[in-house]
């Protein structure tokens, strides 16, 4: 085709190019891309090419120059797009290539050397594939160097980080799915608390956060933080985020059992039917993808009900609610002010100006329960696109407590077909939900706990009350879900951790249309 004529100028912060003529450009025919998401430019080499129309025929020596950006799709996905630029001089040429190339230096934010763990095994086991054809292209295109780590059993990359300098990294990626990245979180945060001389163990330790970005290559069996930080859960656009530079500050919960951290969680954390699945899945590895299906009807039809006590201490230093519809998105209201009402929170505690934790109003409730789940962001995902609590918010310094108790399976059911809908999958009476910023609980059968862990794993799914399907069989612990790993103790201590890392992610950008130009 031929080469269309066009003005280029170029802004402090973003690049237009129009068609040329008299008087202002329509929109139509005008395109800009933020300087910030340009990933690269260099000389393109014209003497190869052959130009069999157009008045590009007539330069006696072209120039040219390829710049390389950020192309928005659908469904929030983000391309590499490539444009090219001709002109008849030579210094023209090189002043538009040195000029960019001064912004994009300026661009501090962007990391130019990565630490890299590739895991072989998760998923469709294609993670080393991806990287190859998807990532390591664009981090040589925007001059970012690598060591690369292939992992070879599970926590090796948690290890690593705590046996090897970090220091010499601008960010952390991890290509695979939530377990991968849940690896490298505990090595991450484990390894900076043990920097800065804090003990991890202790239930109201202050975690120190981390310097260093965490980014995310999907290529798992469940890829749930990219789908919540990102919007998708595509190799290339989470690349992209990462060659941009861009940051997204995200919670973390501490789960604690008499003064000893089990396990950090990002997602979430599920007691009973969520615990139940996960559990069982763990059994059916082999079956792949379909164990999840299988074990989550496995579930269903037992229906079973767990006896407790939840204590939660409510978030009021939040400005949203649950069920105030106002989902996460990129540049987050919410999240900023709620951070910066949680620290003034502090401070007043610190100087005696207001309730510190052991006085602070506790909330209780006792019963049974079908399902307990804590999300620190909406867990979306392609079945369920709004989530578990779509107004989960990821840097706000608090969960969503929501408690499911026991009711008829048709009601349950009808509750879990809320989540692949827009309808308010919390207005049932047999549903509750708060927003708080600590939780504790325990099983009434914690006295027994591992006589009943024991007894229990063997008994579990053995009757499915064929005869009285509106009952709950009465069966004495489930496990937790934390983030897709089991947990067994059935007294917990859950704390939540505002904004404690940081991910090459800048959220779920909202009403961006489709980019025209390519």
């Amino acid at each position: 085709a031929e080469p269309l004529g066009c003005a280029v100028s170029l802004e402090p912060l973003r690049w237009w190019t129009r068609s040329p003529g008299p008087g202002a450009a329509p929109p139509r025919h005008a395109c800009s891309v933020p300087v910030s998401e340009i990933i690269a430019v260099e000389e393109t080499d014209v003497h190869g090419k052959h130009h069999s129309s157009g008045k590009w025929q007539k330069m006696e020596k072209p120039y040219a120059f390829t710049v390389h950006c950020v192309k928005r799709a659908r469904r929030h996905r983000w391309k590499w797009a490539q444009v090219t630029f001709w002109c008849p001089e030579e210094q023209l040429c090189h002043l538009w290539l040195q000029t960019l190339r001064e912004m994009l230096e300026k661009l501090t934010s962007r990391p130019k050397h990565l630490l890299v763990f590739i895991n072989p095994f998760g998923g469709k086991g294609q993670g080393k594939r991806i990287y190859e054809r998807k990532v390591a292209p664009l981090f040589t295109l925007a001059s970012i160097t690598t060591d690369i780590i292939v992992t070879e059993h599970a926590n090796q990359a948690k290890e690593t980080l705590y046996e090897i300098n970090i220091d010499k990294y601008d960010g952390i990626v991890c290509v695979g799915g939530d377990g991968m990245f849940s690896e490298v979180l505990h090595g991450l945060i484990g390894r900076t608390q043990r920097s800065a001389g804090v003990d991890q163990n202790h239930p109201r330790a202050v975690l120190v956060p981390s310097s260093l970005r965490i980014g995310i290559i999907p290529a798992g069996s469940t890829d749930c933080v990219c789908y919540s930080t990102v919007g998708t859960s595509d190799a290339e656009t989470s690349a992209l985020h990462i060659v941009v530079g861009d940051s997204l500050a995200m919670d973390v919960s501490s789960v604690h059992h008499n003064s000893t951290l089990l396990r950090y969680s990002v997602s979430l954390l599920g007691y009973g039917f969520y615990g139940d699945i996960i559990k069982d899945s763990e059994k059916k590895r082999w079956l792949g993808l379909a164990r999840y299906d299988f074990s989550g009807l496995k579930t269903f039809l037992s229906h079973h009900c767990y006896e407790g006590t939840v204590s939660f201490l409510p978030a009021q230093h939040t400005v949203g609610s649950p069920r105030d519809g106002k989902p996460c998105r990129a540049g987050c209201f919410v999240c900023r002010q709620s951070r910066q009402q949680l620290e003034e929170e502090q401070k007043k505690a610190l100087y005696g100006l207001e309730a510190a934790e052991d006085v602070e109003e506790w909330q209780v409730v006792c019963g049974k329960f079908l399902a307990i789940n804590a999300t620190n962001m909406s867990c979306a995902c392609r079945r369920s696109p709004g989530g578990l609590s779509p107004a989960a918010h990821l840097g706000d310094g608090s969960s969503d407590l929501i408690l499911i108790r026991k009711c008829s399976r048709f009601n349950f059911l009808r509750f879990l077909i809320r989540h692949t809908n827009q309808q308010d999958q919390f207005d049932f009476t047999f549903v509750e939900v708060y927003r708080v910023k600590k939780f504790q609980f325990t099983s009434k059968h914690v006295e027994d706990e591992d006589s009943d862990l024991k007894e229990g794993g063997k008994k579990r799914f053995g009757h499915i009350c064929s005869s009285h399907p509106s009952c709950c069989c009465a069966v004495s612990n489930s496990s937790w879900n934390c983030d897709g790993e089991v947990l067994h103790s059935p007294a917990i201590e859950v704390r939540f951790h505002c904004q404690l890392v940081r991910l090459f992610a800048r959220g779920i950008e909202e009403n961006l249309k489709p980019d025209s130009h390519s």
